[in-house]
């Protein structure tokens, strides 16, 4: 199973993963003023060189930018996690995303291509579309990566950073119909992430905000993260690996 860490925007940060055994490295480019970052891109290249992959988020939506992104950084996977849904949780056209996921496969089709799933907290929206967005995003997409969705977001008209969980039924059902492996995200911890995968029995995990440092008040420091957790997170994970692959021998 996949372990997939996000906000790593240093080399020192890149190698205490590497340490820990985590499989992406994910850094973040926060705007298209700031999309050039030298320590990011030591980061990747950290990652690259210590055999994990490397995956980029950027935050603004010009593809000429990212392309130029993707020949400074040199990423193994783009992640794309703008909203594909109003407020109200109805889906958007979705031809557009998917086109532009197609130019970056024809410029690019060494790279990668992440695509965040939103999924609605436990019980807050039934017929939410996450189905048929997946669905419709699957053939253009190497992993999803399915995340909490608000409505109103922390970064406007992007998903991700709530700290908060997803609905893992729904997620199970978005996992067992793709033909593309499933990351699951959305407010994991070292102390929900062994439940949250062996419920969704997803090909990865992901954790950004409660694997965080934190400030006096407790709430968590972005670009700044807690080992100690990072190494629990890691631990869990591999313990649900471990008990998902033996109940799948007791069954054969």
């Amino acid at each position: 199973m996949i372990v997939q860490i996000y906000e790593i925007q240093t080399p020192r940060e890149a190698e205490g993963c590497l340490a820990l055994g985590i499989d992406h490295i994910g850094s973040v480019l926060v705007s298209a003023e700031a999309w050039r970052r030298p320590d990011v891109r030591e980061a990747a290249a950290v990652a690259r060189d210590g055999g994990s992959k490397s995956a980029l988020i950027p935050l603004f939506p010009d593809e000429d930018l990212v392309a130029r992104a993707v020949d400074y950084y040199r990423p193994h996977f783009i992640q794309y996690c703008e909203s594909l849904t109003d407020e109200r949780g109805r889906m958007r056209d979705l031809r557009p995303v998917i086109e532009t996921q197609m130019r970056l496969k024809e410029r690019f089709p060494e790279i990668g291509i992440i695509r965040t799933v939103p999924i609605p907290g436990p019980g807050r929206m039934e017929n939410f579309p996450a189905v048929e967005i997946a669905s419709a995003m699957e053939g253009t997409s190497d992993f999803f990566l399915t995340d909490t969705w608000l409505g109103r977001e922390p970064v406007e008209g992007y998903l991700g950073i709530t700290g908060r969980p997803a609905d893992w039924a729904l997620t199970e059902k978005v996992a067992r119909q793709s033909r593309i492996p499933i990351i699951l995200a959305g407010g994991l911890s070292p102390e929900n992430v062994y439940e949250a995968a062996m419920k969704v029995r997803p090909g990865g995990v992901d954790s950004c905000t409660l694997t965080n440092a934190l400030d006096p008040e407790g709430k968590p420091i972005r670009f700044k993260k807690d080992f100690a957790k990072l190494a629990a997170f890691v631990a869990e994970a591999r313990r649900a690996e471990r008990d998902f692959i033996s109940a799948q021998q007791k069954i054969r």
